[in-house]
């Protein structure tokens, strides 16, 4: 294995670790202590407070609690939706399949987080919401990769032969077209995971995610950039750990093209 997908194994347990902890360990997040005010650290919380006295640590927790939620929410809504969608459209073809794509196409005509920030204005602030907004706009990616998949795939011999011999439309998609599409959209699944940790972060940062006194790495960051010059680690301490869960997701989705891409084996 790699130092590259050691590494980003490695960031990826620690994030699923502080998910998996956080309904066994006792937090204080929403704690205010006055005395503390943008204290940088005690033995209490090792990451410092923020503007109300709060701890950064536990804070931190929650956030990463709700990232993940709403990301791993997103992705496996937007990967069966996108994935019935584009299979759909790219074997029955026709009529069929250009009313799918234009509809494709009409969500393409808008950069996808405005897109995401108008449906999550529109329906209000809350983690559900939030949910819904994004997989509305993520959805397209995987419908688009699975329906160019199946159209290479469906004239291949083996689908031709399984045809002939008089296979239903449903064993042939199950048995002879999914299981070929799977590498291409587990590398998007992967690369869709930091665009979704990025895109609920902006939109908490704007104030359409999830709402205080809940914790978000987004809102943090947001509530930190006012005291940036007097308290530094507000900002520091969601930032970096945003930062390294999106280049961890990254590196890991590079090192799974270049193994599932045939063409490098």
């Amino acid at each position: 294995m790699s130092m590259k997908i050691s590494l980003s194994l490695f960031i990826l347990g620690l994030w699923g670790l502080m998910v998996l902890l956080v309904p066994f360990v006792e937090l204080h997040p929403n704690d205010i202590l006055l005395e503390k005010i943008l204290l940088t650290t005690d033995e209490s919380s090792l990451l410092g407070y923020d503007d109300l006295g709060r701890p950064l640590f536990d804070r931190l927790m929650i956030g990463a609690y709700t990232s993940f939620v709403i990301t791993f929410g997103v992705i496996f809504v937007s990967l069966f939706a996108g994935t019935i969608i584009g299979v759909f459209s790219g074997y029955v073809g026709g009529h069929w399949d250009h009313f799918i794509m234009r509809i494709i196409d009409v969500f393409l005509a808008f950069p996808g987080i405005l897109l995401a920030i108008a449906l999550a204005g529109l329906m209000g602030p809350g983690m559900t919401n939030v949910i819904i907004a994004l997989s509305v706009v993520s959805w397209v990616a995987y419908a688009r990769l699975s329906r160019a998949q199946v159209m290479a795939i469906k004239q291949r011999e083996h689908v031709l032969a399984a045809r002939a011999l008089g296979a239903s439309h449903g064993q042939i998609i199950m048995r002879h077209i999914l299981p070929l599409i799977i590498a291409p959209l587990i590398i998007e699944f992967t690369f869709g995971i930091a665009s979704v940790v990025i895109a609920e972060a902006g939109l908490s940062f704007l104030g359409l995610g999830v709402q205080a006194p809940e914790a978000s790495w987004g809102s943090m960051i947001r509530d930190g950039t006012q005291y940036l010059l007097m308290a530094p680690h507000m900002v520091l301490v969601p930032g970096i750990s945003l930062m390294l869960v999106i280049l961890a997701v990254n590196m890991l989705g590079d090192a799974m093209r270049d193994k599932l891409d045939v063409k490098n084996n």
